[in-house]
């Protein structure tokens, strides 16, 4: 991985200086590095000649855009009331139990972390989850355990 100065400026060449660039870029960043550092919002800011404020509040808006380390993998549970009506607690007890973590927590091989976030466009069918940009829909416990299972032993 690139120095997060350079891993910046090649991102700004691709997508350009300007403040509709703010997005790409940190979304380049997340996809290099995982997650959006003080440092990497700093080197943006310089960058794209903006204040870091500007930066930041970006950064922090978006629930995709992680400004804390995650796991290799980040299992994103949708929070939908129509999720919830289809068993979306029953998912989450699953997903803590499998992992052996709460929601909001990494596990220690740094390999899964556990988040739920706002509507993924799967309402109708529900209960619905990501892995980094794999949608999984449907899901029951069984089939949260065989999913899980396969992040665990093939990927």
């Amino acid at each position: 991985m690139p120095e997060i100065k350079e891993l910046v400026k090649q991102l700004a060449e691709r997508h350009g200086r300007n403040r509709e660039s703010l997005l790409p870029i940190l979304q380049g960043i997340v996809t290099e590095e995982r997650s959006i550092s003080d440092v990497a919002m700093t080197e943006v800011a310089k960058e794209l000649d903006m204040s870091a404020a500007l930066v930041y509040g970006t950064a922090t808006f978006y629930s995709f855009l992680d400004t804390e380390p995650r796991g290799k993998y980040v299992i994103r549970l949708c929070k939908t009331i129509t999720c919830d009506m289809k068993g979306k607690r029953q998912i989450l007890k699953s997903l803590e139990d499998l992992l052996k973590i709460e929601l909001g927590e990494t596990t220690k091989d740094k390999k899964f972390t556990l988040l739920e976030t706002n509507c993924l466009g799967w309402c109708h069918k529900g209960p619905a989850m990501l892995i980094n940009d794999d949608a999984y829909t449907e899901l029951t416990p069984e089939k949260v355990s065989e999913i899980i299972g396969d992040y665990m032993k093939n990927k």
